[in-house]
């Protein structure tokens, strides 16, 4: 099946004002299913600005300025240690029966220390004991072959020093990031009908500004201009917001900021906007027609349909790796990184989606397809990302009775694929973002997209 362009017309799926809420229920579920697989007497799972994804999976609240660390313990202890700024903040908490308590160390430099300076005493005055154990959960983990003997943490050292004061010895903590964050048993990696709703909501959001940005982008515009048409509210963000164009001699470097630099026509551009629950990315060229770029195109858009053609519940991971990798190979390309991935709160979780990994994709997955294709000709880039979930049956049933709304809004989406890019998706994917599978190669064209021959 060759890619061809056609003009279509961009269907307005709508798009949600307010987010679903997480049930508090659920954090209590999550809480105890954490702890439980843990298998120590107390789950320490750390957070700051940036790997914020598990505490607020967890909370419903995430770090703001400053560090925070969860103490999930025996008898359903909930403790959450917090600094200066965060102690008026964390009662925000949808989490039931959490307790807040104040360590200054979290705080910024130059603030207060005078109630709570020292970590170990406070974690002490929780109640951690010596000879108790603890699952220290970080932002991620080490694999076998980073690591000779016992891995490290992905986690501040002074935190992991305090744990082991206060428990006794170093020996007591052993790394747990998995329970959260392995790529098929990690509490992260299914999610539950409301967190699809709510990713949904993300996914809807960010298209939507990446499509505004793209339509909107004209010669002449600044960087910044160009970002700006997205039209952001406040959304939370998932990771900065990236904007560049470039030429033969200005690279088009996709995780670039946008900056005052001027587009010019034929220049190479790309934009991403993430939110929690995924991220879109589009790049092509500022141009009406660019033959001999719409053909590399072509050849990357056959890539993304063997992705979704190959893609689907019970299919492991290293097959969709093989599938795309051999397809993007006939047209001289490469992904430069894995071929899709887990998203939630952070843009990047995990990925089953790997050379031989024996990881399946189950229902609940939320995944970003992410093929990012190399090399390109010097001033052009190619991308066309976008956030999907696996459901099954059942899980399907579920959204459409919980969530009627974004059942309806999917289920569109769904049908835009088959009747205007004739794209059989599985019943299996459902689409969180509104531009998907669009991609148009020239950018003044917006509407000239590639469909299935």
């Amino acid at each position: 099946m060759s890619p061809r362009l056609r003009q279509i017309t961009i269907p307005d799926f709508g798009l949600p004002e307010a987010a679903p809420e997480i049930p508090a229920a659920t954090y209590e579920r999550r809480c105890r299913e954490a702890h439980a697989s843990a298998g120590r007497t107390w789950l320490a799972v750390y957070g700051d600005r940036e790997h914020l994804a598990n505490i607020v999976f967890l909370t419903g609240i995430e770090p703001r300025f400053e560090e925070m660390l969860l103490l999930l313990g025996p008898d359903d202890r909930r403790v959450i240690v917090v600094g200066n700024e965060c102690i008026d903040y964390a009662p925000l908490a949808l989490l039931p029966g959490l307790e807040i308590v104040l360590a200054q160390s979290f705080g910024l430099m130059g603030q207060d220390r005078t109630v709570a300076p020292r970590l170990p005493v406070v974690l002490s005055d929780i109640g951690l004991r010596p000879g108790d154990t603890v699952g220290l959960a970080g932002w991620k983990y080490l694999e076998v072959e980073e690591w000779d003997g016992e891995p490290s943490f992905f986690v501040p050292s002074m935190v992991v020093d305090a744990l082991s004061l206060a428990v006794g010895g170093r020996e007591g903590v052993t790394d747990a990031t998995r329970v959260l964050m392995h790529p098929a048993s990690g509490l992260r990696s299914v999610v539950d009908v409301d967190q699809i709703a709510a990713y949904e909501w993300g996914g809807a959001h960010c298209s939507a500004m990446v499509w505004r940005i793209l339509t909107g982008a004209r010669p002449g515009d600044s960087e910044y201009s160009a970002a700006a048409r997205m039209g952001y509210a406040g959304e939370p963000l998932a990771c900065h917001v990236m904007m560049s164009g470039g030429d033969a001699s200005h690279p088009v470097v996709g995780l670039r900021s946008p900056s005052a630099r001027r587009l010019a026509e034929g220049n190479g551009v790309t934009t991403a906007v993430g939110l929690w629950g995924g991220l879109s990315a589009r790049a092509g060229v500022l141009a009406k027609h660019d033959d001999a770029f719409e053909a590399v195109a072509s050849g990357y858009f056959a890539g993304l349909l063997a992705w979704y053609e190959t893609a689907d519940l019970g299919i492991s991971g290293a097959e969709i790796f093989a599938a795309t990798t051999e397809a993007l190979a006939r047209a001289g390309l490469r992904s430069a990184l894995n071929p899709g991935h887990l998203t939630g709160h952070d843009e990047w979780t995990h990925t089953p989606i790997r050379p031989h990994a024996p990881e399946t994709i189950d229902s609940g997955m939320a995944m970003q397809v992410d093929i990012i294709p190399v090399p390109m000709r010097p001033g052009t880039a190619l991308n066309c990302e976008d956030g999907i979930v696996f459901a099954d049956a059942a899980l399907r049933a579920s959204l459409a009775e919980r969530h009627p709304a974004v059942a309806a809004r999917i289920e569109a989406r769904r049908a835009f694929v088959r009747d205007g890019l004739g794209i059989e998706l599985k019943p299996a994917i459902l689409p969180t973002s509104s531009i998907p599978l669009i991609l148009p190669p020239c950018w003044l064209q917006a509407n000239r997209v590639f469909v299935a021959g």
